[in-house]
Formats: C-alpha cells, structure tokens, sequence
C-alpha cells in the first residue's frame, strides 16, 4: 500500500470510524445526545460498559497506525461477492438472512423486513472523498429492497450507522428505526421525519403480532466526532418471532462471555445468532471492542445459539487482518471447539442464508 493511501486511512478512517472522538477536557460536563437518570451502565454524561474496559487512547491509535504490519487487500470487489434481488418476504417458520455487506444484512421473517445497520455508501467515513471502502458493491441494490419494516442500528459508528442510507430508507419505506439512547439526533439529521423508537438496556419493544425486540448489552462503545465518545448507546438485539429467536450484534468484544451468558440465561437459546467475526488484529488494540472468530464461536456455545451468520469482514477494511483471516481463523476455532461448520455461514455479499428449523445445540 503506498503511504500516501496509508496517510488518508489513518486520518480519515481510523479516527472516523474505529478511534471516533478523543475526548476534550470541555466536553466532559455535557452530553447534547442523551440526558437521563444515571444507571449501571450511564454515568450521567457517559455511557460505559459494566466491569468492562474503555477504548484506547489516541497515543495507542498512532501506535497501532504506523506499525507496519497492516495487510494489502485486493482493490478489485471479492470474486466470491453477488449482487441479487430477494424475495419480497417469507412466511410461516423461514427465517432467511442476505449479506448486504459489513454489517448490513437483510433478516426476513414471519411477514416481516427487517435491515441491521445499513450502509450503502462507497465509504465508511464522515467525508466522502476518503476513509475506509468498501471493496465490493452491496449484495442488494438499494432499488431492489422490498417492503423494509424495521430498521436496526445497533450503534453511531460510520460503518454501522450511514446518514445517506437512512435518508434513501426513509424516502422508499417509512420504516421504523429501532436504535439505543442517543442516537435519534443522526437519524433526524437524514430524516426529520422519522419513526424512531429508542431503547436503553432491558428495553423490549412489540412490533407485531408475535413479533418483539429486545435491547441487550454489548461491549463496545460509541463515537461519531470529536468530543463525543460513549455520550450515545451501543447495544445487541434479540429479535422473538414465531420461527424462533433471532440475536442480533453489529460489534461487541467477548468481555469474558459475560453478554453471552447472560443471553443464554434470559432466553434459553437461540434459532440464530449473527455475530461480528471480523476487524480483531492487533489484539492489543482491538480486544476489549472487537472479538475475533474464535471468540465468537465461543459466544455462540455460550448464548446456545444453534446457527450463526458471520459478518464483519471481506467488505471494509477497518483493521490489520488480511480480507480471508477471519474465516481460516474461523474454521479453526470450529475445529477447536467441535462445531459442525454446517451451524456456521460467514456471509458473502449476496450470499442468501434459509436458516434451517430450530434444534437444540450440541
């Protein structure tokens, strides 16, 4: 990679969207996103993750940034990526995932559209001429959607959270927008509009008939510009319907399994669980934000998840990994762990998952 395209990531990218704002000793008496009661996880100014660990500082991103160790991605769009047209939905106990890319996926179920964390942009950034790209096109144009129901943002990160795909959402579909505390001043900065139902931690929310979200913790944290780190919510999703349970994370560290278990505790398992397999190395910088494939699995057995969709990788490149470590990693831990690798699909852009009945987890 010539350095003058390093250079444009370092300052562009990484500060957008995996180091977001260094926190400036003014802005430490004011949150203009969210006020509200102080709790477990909300110190009255910022949002925090319990007995977890922050984000590294801006000496530890500069140290990361420039040590050389930062595999080359191809520039041409993933040979195994598709782009198709889905189905407008399905019914009775399908459950059907398609990779949109990163994080974006389309979850169609009981009658129900549902997309978590969309982004269509060519960028990952708050500015369009630089930052992370994307390397192939989304799986799905967004002309091609159908009907979207529900729009899932699980945090305010640029590679989760794209203020002109919430706009061009907004304009075709009128979804509802479901995200964590604090967020809803991005959304009605795309769409003034918009329906938007915000939930804290513990949070449920009836959709449908049969159908309900709920707001379960992460271990990850929020930024969007300078000044404003964890002054939103991050948060996991499990998504109840009458085909099964559906959990939902765009971007957690493992933090000891704790989540997991918790999860698996509260709802006694799960017909899916999609999980970030992706953006982990180096671990030193990455770990506390960002599990890697191994840990997933791990996450997986915890929350008695019997089938999980990977995404998270082969679409941005937020961190050192080549584009393939994440899923060579990922048939390891399957083997370290014992795991039928039929239970686990690492989804290409326009690659189509029909999750199979729900059974109970070996």
């Amino acid at each position: 990679m010539k350095r003058r395209t390093f250079f444009k990531w370092s300052l562009a990218g990484a500060v957008a969207v995996l180091s977001g704002g260094f926190t400036a000793r003014s802005s430490m008496a004011a949150n203009r996103y969210y006020k509200g009661p102080v709790s477990d996880h909300f110190d009255g100014t910022r949002f925090f993750n319990p007995g977890g660990v922050e984000p590294n500082g801006f000496g530890d991103l500069l140290r990361w940034q420039f040590n050389g160790q930062r595999a080359s991605w191809p520039e041409k769009p993933d040979p195994r990526a598709t782009v198709i047209k889905p189905d407008l939905s399905v019914t009775g106990q399908n459950l059907r995932v398609t990779m949109v890319g990163h994080a974006s996926m389309l979850i169609q179920v009981a009658g129900l559209n549902i997309l978590t964390d969309p982004v269509w942009s060519e960028r990952a950034s708050p500015v369009s001429f630089a930052g992370p790209r994307r390397v192939s096109p989304p799986g799905i144009r967004l002309e091609d959607l159908p009907r979207i129901d529900v729009v899932l943002i699980s945090h305010n990160h640029y590679d989760h959270l794209d203020i002109t795909t919430i706009a061009s959402l907004e304009a075709a579909n009128k979804p509802t927008f479901v995200t964590p505390l604090g967020n809803d001043i991005f959304i009605r900065k795309a769409a003034p509009d918009a329906r938007i139902t915000l939930m804290d931690w513990g949070d449920a929310l009836d959709v449908t008939n049969g159908i309900s979200i709920n707001c379960e913790p992460a271990h990850h944290w929020s930024a969007r510009g300078l000044g404003d780190r964890r002054k939103a919510l991050w948060a996991a999703f499990v998504i109840s319907t009458p085909a099964g349970r559906i959990y939902h994370i765009g971007d957690t560290g493992f933090h000891d399994g704790i989540n997991y278990r918790a999860a698996g505790k509260k709802y006694g398992g799960f017909r899916l669980a999609i999980l970030p397999i992706g953006a982990y190395e180096p671990r030193w910088f990455m770990k506390g934000q960002h599990q890697n494939p191994n840990e997933a699995i791990e996450g997986m057995l915890l929350a008695k998840a019997a089938y999980v969709v990977g995404h998270h990788f082969a679409t941005i490149q937020l961190t050192d990994e080549a584009m393939d470590a994440p899923e060579r990693a990922l048939d390891a831990a399957l083997a370290k762990h014992k795991v039928d690798p039929a239970r686990v699909r690492p989804l290409h852009a326009g690659e189509v998952f029909d999750v199979p009945p729900e059974r109970t987890p070996a």
